[in-house]
């Protein structure tokens, strides 16, 4: 029996606060799992939420899906409501999903509290939903909230509400860890006895688990180790509170370290661009140190790491990158030994093995300037152009000399307020002088070094600031505290570059940014 990957980022993952889909979205972010190769894509609740009945109406004619399944998610029908008469229930067939994902009451206590009802006509709601949309040629889930609470309080009502959910034609029963409380050899001892318990082969349950105690992954690899053919998560784990088990880890974790075929051939590698697209649709930054898609997720750092590395990569990669569609790096910081320093050289094109006195310099160098408070670990560009000033023949010309500058920050009687910057460069022997107002004193100063030396570098009409970040170093207090500044670049072809500055004034610190930025940008398009 195969295993099913069940993923419902559009409905579970979509609880999560501060995210919303628009229908859109919604169609966007399905094509997207597709691509990753899962089995279902859970996209909503039609007839409850009116968006997603609108994501179901067009899915029919504007999703073609390779890999997966559409699913709709509702409700078992209501306490003492015919099942024909819910039309919750009808909502559902409505949506012409080849499966429906039905949620149904596993802890007697909910069922008496919350549905307000007896523990037989629970069992009578889920019998006749399942029977009825079965019946119309539907495949059938059933999701059993709170299973593990209710399993512990008592097992054998819960017990019976998974052999009624099967005997009336569910495909999977899934056992989920609502609250998320649960911890993996508690997962573990429900399932066995579960099984134990009741004859059900563990090849008929599913897992959802939510993410309230960390152990979201780790709950549901268990499951899986303990049987369990299906297995259900969200893309970066979105969800309520903690969120739910992040899918990619998921896949991840059992493809490459169990052994088992979860997804179809060639898909694996597509995780950090699905995970990074999804990210962008919902509006929220990629998480830099999530596992196996983070940018973060193969960057090393110490020097010792380093040094291993340049043996052999997976003495400190615990898989090959390249497999989840990821990347090594190297950072570059005041940890850094000659190995870090060579070996990100070495990822930017430059080749420090020949030169060990130059490789010596620079390993000085960066030391000296991360100890004075800058940063190159998320500054390649100026990196590239501190390796290259010490190499022969490597340097790239600086654009300019420059004379002076000048901001002047204006606070005017309608309360605007208006910075203007004036700088006085040397250009290929041209003595230019430049002025221009900006939004702010790093924006004026931006824009007048644009207008110095567009004309003899018309190509920097295409460069433009994409993010500017100014943070306090540590160890310095008050409005004289030192401060780095990040300027990350875009070319508007596709390329960008980041650069740094530290100085204790925040404007000569982006100034050092702004220069590094253009010199390196000037140098791309040139060579």
């Amino acid at each position: 029996m195969t295993f099913q990957v069940y993923d419902t980022t559009l409905r579970d993952g979509a609880q999560r606060e501060g995210l919303t889909y628009s229908v859109v979205d919604k169609l966007a972010v399905a094509r997207l799992l597709d691509e990753l190769g899962v089995g279902f894509i859970e996209g909503g609740w039609p007839g409850a939420v009116p968006k997603d009945t609108e994501f179901f109406r067009r899915a029919r004619t504007e999703l073609d899906l390779k890999h997966a399944v559409l699913v709709a998610f509702g409700a078992t029908r209501k306490a003492g409501v015919a099942v024909a008469d819910d039309p919750q229930v009808q909502g559902l067939l409505d949506a012409e999903t080849p499966a429906v994902a039905l949620v149904a009451k596993a802890d007697i206590r909910h069922v008496e509290r919350a549905l307000r009802t007896t523990g037989e006509e629970n069992l009578a709601m889920i019998r006749d939903t399942v029977t009825h949309l079965v019946a119309q040629g539907r495949r059938v889930f059933v999701d059993g909230e709170h299973f593990f609470d209710g399993y512990r309080y008592d097992p054998e009502y819960t017990a019976s509400v998974v052999q009624t959910a099967l005997a009336a034609g569910a495909e999977r029963f899934v056992l989920c860890d609502t609250n998320g409380g649960m911890l993996p050899s508690q997962v573990t001892a429900a399932i066995v006895d579960l099984t134990t318990r009741t004859g059900v082969a563990p090849e008929l349950l599913g897992i959802h688990c939510q993410n309230d105690t960390s152990c979201a992954v780790a709950n549901t690899i268990a499951a899986v180790e303990a049987g369990v053919k299906h297995f259900q998560g969200t893309a970066n784990g979105y969800g309520e509170r903690p969120g739910n088990a992040d899918i990619f880890a998921l896949v991840a974790n059992l493809q490459l370290k169990l052994g088992l075929p979860v997804l179809p051939e060639g898909c694996l590698e597509q995780m950090v661009r699905v995970s990074h697209a999804i990210s962008e649709i919902a509006n929220i930054a990629p998480d830099t140190h999530q596992a196996y898609v983070g940018a973060a997720a193969f960057a090393h750092k110490a020097g010792l790491h380093a040094s291993a590395i340049k043996v052999d990569p997976l003495l400190y990669n615990h898989v090959d990158p390249a497999v989840v569609g990821n990347d090594m790096r190297i950072l570059v910081t005041e940890m850094a030994g000659r190995a870090s320093i060579e070996l990100k050289s070495r990822e930017l094109g430059l080749d420090l093995a020949g030169h060990p006195e130059t490789l010596t310099r620079v390993t000085k160098r960066v030391k000296e300037l991360e100890a004075g408070g800058w940063s190159f670990e998320a500054a390649d560009a100026s990196f590239e152009l501190l390796v290259r000033s010490e190499l022969p023949d490597a340097a790239p010309p600086r654009p300019f000399a420059l004379e002076s500058y000048r901001v002047l920050v204006e606070h005017r009687e309608d309360g605007a307020v208006v910075s203007e910057a004036t700088v006085k460069i040397r250009v290929g022997g041209e003595r230019v002088i430049a002025t221009a107002e900006g939004n702010g004193p790093v924006n004026a100063l931006d824009e007048a070094l644009r207008v110095g030396l567009t004309r003899h570098y018309p190509q920097l009409r295409q460069f433009e600031l994409a993010d500017y970040k100014v943070r306090i170093l540590e160890g310095t207090v008050g409005t004289g505290a030192v401060t780095r500044v990040l300027v990350e670049t875009a070319d508007g072809a596709g390329g960008d570059w980041t650069t740094v500055g530290v100085h204790p004034n925040v404007v000569e610190a982006s100034w050092h940014a702004l220069v590094d930025s253009l010199t390196f940008g000037l140098a791309r398009t040139t060579e």
